[in-house]
């Protein structure tokens, strides 16, 4: 196996590992490590992220490590998600429903979406999670995006409150596509 397909095996293990203790602690609330280390550990082992003998300490480094990233935080003994922990988890979770087909079916994915001014913490929320996701941007509150991605799409009107602000859109084509092929390597 050469060195970039091990580094990118590492970076996705790194990632679902990061992904199990931010869920874990989410759906735990405020929970003490030792709670929370069997439960991850199991997910773990399951996925085959881990060797069973060095369990609780790669567990207690990704833990540190999320703490130092501010990501959670130790509150009265206890482990607890941050705000920022809480997108990241959202980011990650995610990035796992954007799948991407061999072929492109040559239709556009187009987003639009009217948030008022008043929700504007809201809609600067969504801006920076479709870029993250991979999303180019059009305009302001227009993006595109070259493959199926309804249900994503529902998921984030759903968990953002925006059902009837946001609407999504397939396209035939685009005037002056050629840079967007370009950015999402399709033909």
């Amino acid at each position: 196996m050469g060195k970039l397909e091990e580094a990118s095996r590492k970076r996705t293990k790194k990632n679902q590992l990061q992904k199990i203790i931010l869920q874990t602690v989410k759906v735990a609330g405020l929970l003490s490590i030792a709670l929370v280390a069997p439960n991850v550990i199991g997910a773990m082992a399951k996925l085959g992220l881990i060797p069973s003998p060095r369990q609780g300490d790669v567990v207690e480094r990704t833990s540190d490590r999320l703490v130092r990233k501010g990501l959670m935080e130790w509150r009265g003994g206890k482990l607890r998600l941050t705000a920022k922990g809480e997108r990241q988890l959202i980011e990650l979770e995610l990035r796992e429903l954007v799948k991407r087909p061999r072929r492109w079916d040559h239709k556009w994915r187009v987003i639009i979406f009217d948030i008022p001014e008043r929700r504007k913490a809201l809609r600067i929320k969504l801006r920076e999670t479709l870029k993250s996701i991979g999303f180019e941007r059009l305009q302001d509150s227009v993006w595109l995006y070259p493959h199926d991605c309804e249900d994503l799409i529902a998921l984030l009107k759903a968990d953002f409150h925006v059902g009837n602000d946001v609407i999504y859109m397939i396209v035939d084509s685009i005037e002056r596509d050629g840079k967007f092929r370009k950015h999402f390597k399709i033909s």
